[in-house]
């Protein structure tokens, strides 16, 4: 190419003729034919002048081969000791016995697929914070409203207490339901889509608007010490359930089904009812939904609110058992499948346990109570703690299947 090649530290091939002193200083790999020279690699070495290259690729070339012998021989060791323990554990079982295992390896896989598959053409469940924007956006069960710049703002006492401190405050002075309270915002710039922006994040934990306003620090600086800088969705969710501030539903549990069509109750059901907020349910659950929404129509829920009592829904036991209440609602305010509450709550008998026992039956598994539960949350329709009960059973029915598989001794 017309260039010197004196003038490179490495040349393309050795020097012919001058003392040894100078061929030694070549020493490396040329990296000229990376770059299209056309030149062979060549290595050289000081402790080792007179060694052909040739026979140091051979002495390389022997050590990886014999590396990759090595890693052969220790993965078939492996392979052979796998197989001779599995060869030592059927030695002494009879044909059919193997039979049977091979048949349960089968199925269990089987099984596996078909859940794969399953999940994968299912539809995405709601989680918790698109039915809390649903819930902002159709304004289920409201029960207070906002005024502000003359517009009307239905909204739901227990979210906004539980999720912003100077709501809590606000809204303890007006404690009557369906009250009108005037906002009066010291922030400037605050306009009427900025604050339902500002409500729309309270009740999901994201602005719902594409303003380049809420992108000034000055702004957010101001709304965060009038309003208060809220937790996440989850901790003030979960708040919300530990402590049902402001709850104005209960359920009860009752096996007289006459008595569950008419919504009636007695004294002995006031013992046997949990409390929730009708906000939180009718997002989460349709059948509660349109429970509620007719109530409203036949004019039951007026009566509720003249009394200022809770709305009362009684459920028929042999179709939603008690003893999963507390796992349902504890999804329906954070999203998490809890088991652990059926075996630790005091009240875990529930109807149809004694009805097990008087009938002589064994305690259910883990893997039926999930099943039930499974069952429970399609009837009313709360697809998300179904989809999360599915996670359960696999786990469940797996444990349970490699326990009631006994295998016999040799």
């Amino acid at each position: 190419m017309g260039a010197n090649a004196s003038n490179y530290p490495h040349s393309c091939s050795p020097r012919v003729g001058g003392n040894s002193q100078a061929q030694q200083t070549f020493i490396g790999t040329s990296s000229y034919s990376q770059q299209g020279y056309g030149c062979e690699s060549k290595l050289y070495s000081l402790d080792h002048g007179h060694e052909k290259p040739q026979d140091k690729k051979k002495r390389t070339s022997g050590l990886a081969t014999l590396k990759k012998k090595f890693i052969k021989r220790r993965k078939s060791n492996r392979s052979a000791d796998h197989a001779k323990q599995m060869r030592e554990l059927l030695s002494g079982w009879d044909v059919r016995d193997v039979n049977a295992l091979v048949e349960e390896y089968e199925g269990t896989s089987a099984l596996k697929e078909l859940s794969l598959q399953a999940s994968l053409a299912r539809p995405e469940a709601r989680t918790l914070q698109k039915d809390m924007a649903d819930l902002y956006e159709y304004k289920y069960c409201t029960d207070v409203d906002l005024i502000f710049q003359e517009t009307c703002f239905p909204v739901h006492r227990a979210i906004l207490a539980a999720r912003c401190p100077f709501f809590k405050t606000l809204l303890s002075s007006s404690p009557e339901y369906g009250a009108e309270i005037i906002m009066d915002i010291n922030t400037a710039g605050i306009d009427m889509p900025m604050f339902s922006a500002l409500l729309h994040y309270l009740y999901t934990g994201e602005f719902g608007m594409e303003d380049s306003r809420f992108q000034n620090v000055d702004i957010l600086v101001q709304l965060s010490e009038e309003f208060g800088t809220p937790n996440s969705l989850d901790v003030d969710m979960r708040g919300l359930f530990d402590y049902m501030c402001y709850y104005d539903v209960v359920l009860s549990f009752s096996s007289d089904s006459e008595l569950v069509e008419a919504f009636g109750g007695n004294q002995n059901c006031l013992d046997e009812e949990l409390k929730a907020h009708k906000a939180v349910i009718s997002a989460r659950s349709p059948f509660f939904r349109n429970l509620l929404q007719r109530r409203i129509r036949t004019g039951e829920e007026i009566t509720d609110r003249t009394l200022r009592t809770p709305t009362r829904i009684i459920l028929d036991e042999s179709i939603i058992p008690k003893k999963y209440a507390k796992v349902i609602l504890h999804c329906m305010y954070t999203d998490v499948v809890d088991l652990s509450v059926l075996h630790c709550s005091p009240s875990v008998g529930s109807l149809s346990e004694v009805q097990a026992l008087v009938a002589g039956k064994p305690n259910m598994t883990r893997a039926e109570e999930a099943m039930e539960l499974y069952h429970i949350a399609l009837f009313l329709e709360f697809n998300m703690l179904a989809q999360e009960e599915t996670t359960v059973i696999r786990p469940a029915c797996a444990a349970e299947l490699s326990n009631s598989c006994l295998l016999p001794q040799s």
